[in-house]
């Protein structure tokens, strides 16, 4: 299903990279001949490796580049800005401060790692008057940073372009587990559904690289433009890291624990992590598709295999993120997942 290629320099072996087959899914919302096919391809990719590269997935490479130059330009703001633009325990949205949040696990305080990167947080811009804002705090509006211009309509044009091909996406993955398509869709009403904008500057030292720590994430499905730098990592199944690499104006798109849950284990959320090995920055923005914070995810169909069936409410594990985040929390005693590994 993929093919590993180990870069060598005359001094060391470099970090294996992993070169996954591009799906063109461009035959997925025609009546194409090809459209069993390619929905067969995508299925095996989740279930073999949980990622699949996709070309032909209907963003246009324009918006990719906007995109690109808009992370570029957030980062680029003042410091003073940055503070005044900053999140709060009270609220998930805005500049997170570069090495501020730490793994979402049982933390030894002297011991643990933060994460090297500043971010912007942003979540479903929820309509002001909407009454599901009463239900939970996580619903609100989102931050806008005004000395950047187009910073809303840029992100909210690519965020209903993830939001079309998510919903291509989970019809497809309905389908093949035997399950009504409306029957995962209607969970995204009214969605947790976020995004990070990412930067990983540059590193001083070998031994302090800026990225994140190994997790697997807390989602259905996610989608990430990866930088053309590299540094995404994903864990095999023998415990290997490998780095991926990816074509230009294709997506990465990898399977969260909400639909491994929902699958029975048949798709597979893989362990990742990110380290700038590069002597540049680097930037990122992965949409994280969640559910809407009432839905209770357990498994909808059987599958034979080892896995460990779990629920997952989602209103109360993203709340139990976003805490544990912070670098004076640690993980309550819980049978959730929060993310991070060992």
């Amino acid at each position: 299903m993929y093919q590993v290629v180990i870069e060598k320099s005359n001094k060391k072996q470099k970090m294996k990279k992993v070169e996954l087959p591009s799906i063109d899914i461009s035959a997925l919302t025609t009546n194409d001949a090809r459209k069993r096919t390619v929905a067969d391809e995508l299925i095996e990719a989740f279930e073999e490796i949980g990622f699949a590269v996709l070309v032909g997935h209907g963003i246009e490479k324009k918006r990719l580049s906007e995109m690109r130059e808009l992370l570029i330009n957030v980062f680029s703001i003042p410091d003073s800005v940055k503070e005044e633009l900053s999140i709060s325990r009270s609220n998930y949205r805005g500049y997170i401060p570069f090495g501020f949040f730490s793994p979402n696990e049982k933390k030894i305080f002297e011991k643990t790692k933060n994460d090297l990167y500043e971010g912007f947080k942003l979540h479903w811009e929820c309509p002001k008057e909407h009454p599901v804002k009463n239900e939970c705090k996580l619903y609100g509006s989102n931050k806008w940073v005004k000395e950047v211009e187009n910073m809303e309509e840029t992100l909210l044009s690519y965020w209903e372009d993830c939001d079309l091909l998510t919903s291509i996406l989970l019809s497809h993955l309905a389908i093949a587990l035997g399950v009504k398509p409306d029957i995962l869709l209607d969970f995204f009403n009214e969605p947790l559904t976020n995004m990070t904008l990412l930067h990983y500057p540059v590193s001083s030292t070998e031994s302090q690289r800026s990225g994140i720590h190994p997790h697997k994430d807390i989602s259905a499905i996610t989608i990430l433009h990866p930088d053309p730098l590299g540094g995404l990592e994903i864990q095999t199944r023998k415990g290997e890291w490998l780095e991926i690499f990816c074509p230009p104006d294709a997506l990465l798109v990898n399977i969260g624990d909400l639909m491994e849950v929902w699958s029975g284990g048949r798709f597979i959320s893989t362990p990742h992590r990110v380290l700038n090995r590069n002597q540049a920055s680097r930037y990122s923005a992965p949409y994280f598709s969640v559910p809407r914070y009432s839905t209770l995810v357990k498994s909808l169909v059987e599958y034979e295999n080892n896995f460990k069936p779990r629920e997952i409410l989602v209103g109360e594990v993203s709340a139990e993120v976003w805490r544990t985040n912070w670098p004076d929390q640690i993980s309550l005693q819980s049978s959730y997942q929060l993310g991070s590994i060992n």
